[in-house]
């Protein structure tokens, strides 16, 4: 159960770094400390406005947030940490889904992923690409929930805790 944990884990923490890589990418690449703040406030502010009112920046932050929060407390055996999860599930979920629908003019203003090409394959599905990732990460959420559960002894009547 540990090694489905740290297994689960990781994976978290991967897909957290991987959805927050537009944010960290600046400062890997060598640049300055204010270049790299300016091209992070650059891509915060393309992403434009979800609603009407939310700017898109909060749910992604919240979302990665939420993930390495679950990861943590997963890490540490806290059956919470679905909870944590679930919440970054919601929150990457409606950042998906606005972002597919009425927000793809946004997120093709930005120049992050989801300007890249798609592969040839990827038209051939039957279902879109982001229905297919979101029910990854429904799995994922499952399997956080299976890895932090503590499993509890039963003790007869009189039996000492060893």
């Amino acid at each position: 159960m540990k090694l489905l944990r740290f297994i689960v884990v990781l994976a978290v923490i991967g897909y957290a770094g991987w959805l927050a890589w537009p944010f960290i990418s600046p400062m890997l690449e060598g640049a300055g400390p204010d270049a790299a703040a300016s091209r992070m406030g650059a891509e915060a502010e393309a992403g434009g406005e979800l609603f009407g009112f939310l700017p898109m920046w909060i749910l992604w932050v919240g979302a990665v947030g939420l993930y390495l929060v679950a990861a943590l407390l997963l890490g540490s055996g806290n059956p919470k940490a679905a909870v944590a999860y679930f919440l970054g599930f919601i929150a990457d979920a409606v950042l998906r889904l606005a972002l597919g629908q009425g927000g793809g003019d946004a997120a093709a203003r930005s120049g992050g992923p989801t300007t890249m090409a798609a592969p040839e394959a990827m038209n051939s599905l039957p279902v879109e690409p982001v229905w297919l990732v979101l029910g990854a990460l429904f799995l994922l959420g499952v399997l956080v929930v299976v890895a932090g559960r503590r499993i509890r002894r039963k003790r007869e009547a009189g039996q000492l805790n060893f």
